[in-house]
Order: structure tokens, then sequence, then C-alpha cells
């Protein structure tokens, strides 16, 4: 239970209410899920509509992103959201980064992927990544920059860096006001919240 009162379906405006079949829609789409609380941000967010608005516009650039490798992609996203610890994230992102090729054994291994062997070299260079871009304040190393310039490209970087930032802005919003998990994942293997390199180094 959050926080603050969702705004339901029927009391939000009609175009509030279209946004939200519209989102419930294309999460269905891209987990195989449709969980009862699917849109429970976005009912948050409803209180403030033009910011809800907002935030669409940018989840709906974000969605249109190629430049990056979709696994790699989510695979990042789902690091940053087990740093910040956001339930309602790790349970969407565990089942996304499953659908995008992530295995179950690499699900479980992200807290250790430097020593699990599960990763590859690029991989595991995303996700160190995620886990300077995540902590606070932001410590990211010139000579991880350096060997990420050496597979990615600007645009691809530039990709990378928006989906990390992006994951973290949405974790700290929804811890904030106590928005939690909301079945994505349920009943299949989950990543867990990683707290032992919020501060410490890759």
């Amino acid at each position: 239970m959050g926080r603050i009162r969702r705004v339901p379906a029927h009391e939000a405006a009609p175009e509030i209410a279209r946004t939200y079949d519209w989102v419930r829609r294309g999460l269905a789409q891209l987990t195989g899920r449709e969980p009862k609380r699917s849109i429970e941000p976005l009912e948050a967010y409803a209180h403030v509509p033009g910011l809800l608005q907002g935030v669409l516009a940018l989840e709906s650039a974000t969605a249109g992103l190629n430049r990056l490798d979709v696994h790699l992609n989510h695979l990042a996203q789902l690091k940053a959201a087990t740093l910040t610890s956001c339930e309602y994230c790790i349970d969407l992102g565990s089942q996304i980064a499953r659908r995008s090729g992530l295995s179950d054994a690499q699900l479980r291994a992200l807290p250790r992927y430097r020593e699990s062997g599960l990763f590859n070299a690029l991989e595991v260079l995303v996700l160190d990544y995620a886990v300077s871009m995540s902590r606070t304040p932001v410590d990211v190393p010139e000579e991880l920059f350096a060997q990420l310039k050496e597979h990615l490209d600007d645009g691809q970087l530039v990709e990378l860096t928006h989906v990390i930032a992006l994951e973290n802005m949405r974790g700290r919003f929804n811890l904030a006001l106590g928005i939690g998990a909301a079945g994505f994942s349920e009943g299949l293997v989950c990543a867990v919240p990683d707290v032992a390199h919020r501060s410490g180094a890759p």
C-alpha cells in the first residue's frame, strides 16, 4: 500500500483513464503479464496531470531507443533498480530482462556479477557503469568510461547513461511514495536488492 491515495480510473479525467489503459496494455505486451497493480506509479503521478503527461512522454521516447542492444539496456536498468532497492522496479525489470534473454541464474547472480562467470566482458562493464552511476555522489572512473567507449559509440553511451539515470529516478519516486511490487515476477525468479554496491567500488 502506497503512502498516498492512488487516483483510480473512475475518478480520473477521461484522457488520463485512456492513458491508464494504454500503459496497462503496453506493460502486458512487454511482460506477458497484467497484475492488478501494474500502473500504480501512474496512479500517483495522476495527482499532477501535467507532470504525468511529461513523464509519459519521456518514457515513450525511452521505449523508442534502438541504438543500444536491448539486452544491455534491460540489464543496466535492472541493476540500477536493485541498487535503489525499488520493489516495483525490480519486479517489473526482472520480467522484462528475462524476456530479453537474461537467465534465472543471471538474475540470481546480479549481486555478485563480477565473480559469477555468467556475464561477458561488455555486460560486466555495463553493470559496473550502472553501479558507478547509481552511487551518491555519482562516481564513474575515467578508466571505466574509456573501456565502455571501446565497445559503444557516443549515441549508445548516451542511451545507456539515460536509461540508468531514468531507472534511478523511477526507483526513488516509487520508494518515497511506498509503491511496492506489482506481481510481474510472481512465482518466477526475481532479482534481489543489492545494498553492497551502493557506496563501494564495483
